[in-house]
């Protein structure tokens, strides 16, 4: 394809690699702001500006493996191509606005991925996944949830031996300050994990175009993008998912709220170092459910959490199946 005569197309399909962008960002807001939210320590409005600017500045801090993971490590990077590209970016944009709708926390992580799978797949069979990197992904949608329960869980524990000796209104007074710094850390994993998807889609399409020189790399004016889109959806919100983030499934109080942002935050650093596009919603999720157990197994909502476990698992097949549509039907014009 004539680079010249693709330009079009190709600005055309960034801009809509942005679009997703943004609306992860306002789909996972809830992610960063529902635990500050429902301990009432910030308001919604100041609480999604918060989260914002450390999604923004998440590049600062962290290298790009997610991105070159998701780049060329889903499918064969030879196999991307615009309607693949398309086909991927459809598939995971219809699912996030489907599963917003409805206030389910779903993966956008994972609806990128399963996009990816479904058109990469339609355009040249099974052999187009990398499996090595397919496999990390999804045995991610266990461990990332897992990892922030068992880690939330563990600092209940610390923090409530640490501070038996002091009464209930100075913890609560202390964490109310301490979940500002907690909130803003999980933002940062948040906006270091998840904007680096799009990045990677952004920069196998310059590479399949030609446009990156021959080796693949992530240009920082993609990243600057990335970060920027993501930033500005998340001030734009997600409020029905913080719904059933910050109280659906349990009750927290500004401790609970410290430990379970905290928990999550670690999860998603190690991950992104690990170059892993985990999902920050099962991250997050997992985390609540961990504090919430803490307490007691009654104090979680375990239907609302049921459901939820449920949407994580129909995530992939169902925005693969999306995107391998589109790009059939892209192929008919």
């Amino acid at each position: 394809m004539d680079a010249t005569l693709a330009l079009p197309l190709l600005v055309g399909l960034i801009a809509v690699a942005l679009a997703f962008d943004f609306l992860n960002g306002l789909h996972d807001a809830a992610n960063s702001i529902a635990t500050i939210v429902s301990t009432r320590v910030l308001s919604p409005q100041y609480a999604v500006a918060w989260a914002a600017f450390f999604n923004f500045i998440a590049f600062m801090f962290f290298g790009l493996h997610v991105a070159q993971t998701l780049g060329k490590g889903i499918v064969e990077a030879s196999v991307i191509d615009p309607r693949v590209v398309f086909g991927a970016l459809t598939g995971a944009i219809v699912w996030n606005v489907v599963t917003w709708l409805l206030g389910i926390p779903s993966s956008s992580s994972h609806a990128l991925v399963g996009g990816l799978i479904g058109a990469g797949t339609a355009k040249a069979g099974i052999a187009a996944v990398v499996m090595s990197g397919f496999l990390k992904t999804t045995a991610a949608i266990v461990l990332s949830p897992l990892f922030g329960f068992l880690l939330a869980l563990l600092l209940v524990a610390i923090v409530s031996w640490v501070c038996r000796p002091f009464t209930p209104f100075a913890v609560d007074r202390s964490f109310r300050s301490l979940q500002f710094l907690s909130a803003s850390l999980y933002s940062l994993g948040h906006g270091g994990n998840d904007a680096q998807k799009t990045m990677g889609i952004i920069a196998v399409l310059l590479y399949s175009q030609g446009y990156l020189g021959g080796e693949f790399h992530v240009p920082f004016w993609v990243v600057i993008s990335c970060q920027a889109a993501m930033g500005m959806g998340t001030l734009f919100g997600g409020w029905r998912i913080v719904h059933t983030m910050g109280s659906k499934i349990t009750r927290l109080t500004p401790m609970q709220g410290f430990c379970a942002e905290t928990g999550g935050a670690m999860t998603l650093f190690f991950a992104t170092w690990l170059g892993i596009p985990v999902s920050t919603t099962h991250t997050i999720t997992g985390s609540i459910v961990g504090v919430g157990a803490a307490r007691r197994t009654s104090a979680v909502r375990w239907n609302v959490a049921s459901s939820i476990v449920v949407a994580w698992v129909v995530t992939i097949p169902a925005s693969a199946a999306i995107s391998a549509a589109t790009w059939w039907l892209v192929g008919l014009f």
